[in-house]
């Protein structure tokens, strides 16, 4: 008699080269309909990160080489002291700012490259726009997001930043339409915008469900780094404060090995390329 026993694949921590930091679990003043946060009906939730917790994970990993830091959230901006938390991120590391742009004006574009060029490190920004016709983008992500993203980088733009837009393929669309699409909305504006600025992502779905398919990949997150979020260390952030993603309470002592069971672990796979952490040899000359 064979006795058929599920045994989800195990994926082990090659090099930590991304720190993901969830600075807000449900603070954002958007609602993406595609969006894996739960958020509640309570809008003005206090789940910020705190500086010390922040402090503490990067003196457990000063001996690790991070390529990157990422803030993310929810809505990272909306963090109360988010500049005194990207002054102490850039001297560990580059710093990627995950948005949707909406706290971005020229005022705060100046104050991005002035603590940029403080630093020996590197500021990128990465802004969410889900579609080039801007009702369809609207649609997905709330009625004036469209405007708000074209705005928030025409003001990077004049301060040299080099944005990466990250669409999620709602619609399931040609990527090479999009490419080429989005490519001709920045270049009217005067921006020019490359392949390797533009990241498109599968839209997350199904996550409720149970993982499916093949357990091949090519790359996974959650093989390259860790989220750090105010509950604990997870093995990515779709699994932020999830109990099937924790790995460790700090990075004093946290498990460099995690299982791929869950329906985001599916996406990730279906997605080929990382969903959160860059792939700096694009942008390689």
């Amino acid at each position: 008699m064979n006795n058929l026993i599920f045994q989800a694949p195990v994926c082990n921590l090659k090099s930590f080269d991304n720190l993901f930091i969830e600075m807000t679990a449900k603070n954002c003043n958007q609602r993406c309909k595609h969006c894996y946060i739960d958020f509640p009906l309570n809008k003005n939730v206090k789940d910020f990160i705190s500086v010390d917790v922040i402090k503490k994970a990067l003196n457990d990993t000063k001996n690790e080489n991070f390529k990157c830091i990422y803030l993310m959230g929810a809505e990272p901006m909306t963090h109360p002291d988010f500049n005194a938390i990207l002054r102490l991120c850039l001297t560990k590391s580059n710093v990627c700012v995950f948005t949707n742009g909406s706290f971005i004006n020229e005022k705060k574009a100046r104050f991005l490259k002035r603590v940029q060029d403080e630093s020996t490190n590197e500021i990128i920004i990465k802004l969410s726009i889900d579609h080039f016709d801007e009702l369809k983008n609207d649609e997905i992500r709330g009625r004036g997001s469209y405007r708000t993203v074209i705005s928030a980088v025409k003001c990077l733009a004049k301060y040299e930043f080099n944005p990466i837009i990250c669409v999620t393929n709602y619609y399931d669309e040609s990527c090479d339409v999009l490419f080429e699409e989005f490519k001709k909305i920045f270049n009217k504006q005067g921006i020019k915008i490359e392949n390797s600025n533009i990241i498109i992502n599968k839209c997350y779905n199904n996550k409720d469900g149970e993982l499916s398919g093949e357990y091949v990949w090519n790359t996974l997150d959650c093989e390259y780094g860790r989220i750090l979020t105010s509950k604990g260390i997870y093995s990515c952030p779709f699994l932020a404060n999830d109990y099937r993603g924790r790995c460790g309470s700090d990075f004093s002592d946290y498990s460099r090995q995690n299982t791929i069971e869950t329906s985001f672990c599916n996406i990730c796979i279906e997605n080929k390329e990382n969903m959160f952490g860059i792939n700096f040899k694009l942008f390689e000359n």
